[in-house]
């Protein structure tokens, strides 16, 4: 059984159904007919008895998904076209749900760049493999925007301040910090990965096919060296307090990080702050989609994400003018709108 989609490749090999996001020269990101036709075939496979597994990987050997395509969406919103905004974010999220709450083993190869969207459609399900190639990250805050796809869950799944950290800084994670942190489940060397795919193929079990070509890694990582550094500064109960912790501390650890919240976008980060601190550990994984889609929404409406994609990825000059451009111009009331209910829009998605 194989589809053939311009974007996305699919087909069943021995008993595992296999996605393969095909745009490398855009480092597969996601458009919304991915989106709608992975989704579509998820269903299907998920009620196909002989499919027991579903695998999804990136075409090329750069990238398994550089994130969702935000060029596009701030194409949509220059043109008016809110509409496209309103269903790249509501289908997105939906499809994240499905594969947390998947009744299948849902594996993801993670050999190369995963951004963003890439980690909706990876670090929500079941198994997360990375390679030594991989390269994890969710860098919103600094085009403007907030770490969605479920990052309201899978960030705060792991250590102590650790999440936090991410969603503020966009850190990007190398193999042993995503193991270590949990956001990876398994490790493979990409040298191993055409026979690993070859004998699923064959039919020989997940299980073992893990269990033969997966190895330990051994060698500590930046989070890790560093987890308790990022705990002292990351655990304040305020975004001002972080930022003051930071700046009473020399270390050039310290230092570079503060440089980088600086970078960023004060209004992302407040947002950040109150969506993965104080709001987000309270609701249950559906709710955290909802306040995610209700974020997406505010944020598509507003000056920073149109400033950070035209800086980031359009003109690619680097010099985002963000308003506010200090943290501290920033009123309780302007957050406050951020995550004020959308009424007739809000994400609904179906219970499984």
């Amino acid at each position: 059984m194989t589809r053939i989609h311009n974007e996305l490749l699919s087909e069943v090999k021995g008993n595992i159904g296999w996605l393969t996001l095909n745009r490398p020269e855009v480092l597969n990101a996601l458009s919304l007919s991915i989106i709608r036709e992975i989704a579509k075939i998820l269903k299907e496979w998920e009620e196909i008895p002989t499919i027991k597994a579903v695998i999804i990987q990136g075409a090329g050997d750069k990238a398994f998904c550089a994130g969702g395509d935000v060029r596009a969406v701030y194409e949509a919103k220059k043109s008016g076209d809110l509409e496209t905004c309103d269903a790249f974010f509501r289908e997105e999220y939906t499809l994240n749900a499905h594969i947390h709450a998947y009744k299948k083993p849902y594996i993801a190869i993670i050999d190369g760049i995963a951004m963003g969207g890439g980690l909706g459609i990876s670090i929500n399900g079941s198994h997360r493999i990375v390679t030594e190639r991989a390269l994890l990250a969710m860098p919103e805050t600094g085009i403007g925007f907030f770490p969605d796809v479920g990052a309201t869950t899978f960030l705060n799944k792991t250590p102590d301040s650790i999440g936090l950290y991410l969603g503020l800084t966009g850190y990007r994670l190398r193999a042993e910090d995503a193991l270590w942190s949990g956001l990876a489940t398994h490790f493979i060397l990409s040298s191993d990965l055409t026979v690993f795919k070859e004998e699923l193929s064959k039919g020989i079990s997940l299980e073992s096919a893990l269990s033969t070509y997966c190895q330990k890694f051994q060698v500590k990582g930046f989070l890790e060296n560093h987890s308790d550094v990022i705990k002292k500064h990351f655990s304040h109960h305020s975004l001002r307090q972080i930022i003051e912790s930071l700046g009473g501390d020399s270390s050039p650890f310290a230092q570079n990080t503060l440089n980088i919240l600086m970078a960023n976008s004060p209004t992302s980060l407040a947002v950040v702050f109150r969506q993965l601190k104080e709001e987000g550990p309270h609701l249950s994984f559906m709710d955290r989609m909802k306040l995610e889609f209700r974020l997406s929404q505010r944020f598509i409406q507003d000056h920073d994400f149109s400033e950070g994609v035209r800086a980031v990825l359009v003109d690619k000059d680097k010099l985002p003018q963000w308003k506010p451009d200090k943290i501290e111009d920033l009123t309780s009331q302007e957050i406050d709108h951020y995550f004020s209910p959308l009424h007739k829009k809000e994400l609904n998605i179906p219970p499984r």
